[in-house]
């Protein structure tokens, strides 16, 4: 369980922050900053959420969850895979949780129409905050994969499927919200020239 009660420590400010396992790291480390920017993305789903509230109660749940998957995200990254595990069993994303966004996906595209051209971020209030939590979550992404190939730095294979089905669910989810597509702004290549 967690308790803060005191929420500054002054620890960090010699510019470093502590991971799970107690080690101290500089704050611009590549792992702080992936599960940072794995918060950022959780922060914008937050604010998608103000549109999709009131409007949107099955899309809302899911986000709901989602928020708290990337919570959990947050934690597997934060406490490194160690070849000596910690004498606690750490939080990880599992398969489980990548099949459930798999299946709401797969829900929600059932009431799209095929693309017959990419989408620019647009239509409604919620179809735009929910393009901003997908480029997000792939900025998230690449910092996960640029950790992963790090040498001596692991990230389990659960973790980047998650993020890698995030944002396909946050683009499908945004055309969703969109009136099933209806209000997709498409794109129009070389329509301005």
């Amino acid at each position: 369980m967690v308790v803060l009660n005191r929420i500054y420590t002054r620890t960090g400010d010699s510019g470093t922050t502590a991971l799970g396992t107690g080690e101290r790291r500089h704050k611009f480390d590549l792992r702080v900053t992936a599960y940072g920017t794995v918060d950022e993305t959780n922060a914008t789903i937050g604010m998608a959420r103000q549109h999709t509230a009131a409007t949107e109660p099955l899309v809302d749940a899911m986000l709901e969850r989602i928020q708290n998957d990337l919570f959990d995200l947050g934690a597997d990254l934060c406490t490194p895979e160690m070849d000596e595990p910690p004498p606690y069993e750490p939080l990880r994303i599992v398969d489980a949780q990548v099949e459930r966004i798999e299946r709401e996906i797969d829900a929600l595209n059932a009431e799209l129409k095929p693309l017959r051209s990419f989408v620019l971020p647009g239509g409604t209030a919620a179809a735009a905050a929910l393009h901003l939590s997908r480029t997000v979550s792939r900025r998230a992404e690449r910092l996960m994969v640029e950790l992963a190939a790090t040498p001596g730095e692991r990230v389990g294979q659960p973790a980047l499927k998650y993020i890698n089905r995030l944002s396909d669910f946050l683009f499908v989810a945004s055309r969703y919200v969109n009136e099933r597509g209806a209000k997709d702004v498409l794109w129009v290549p070389g329509g301005h020239r």
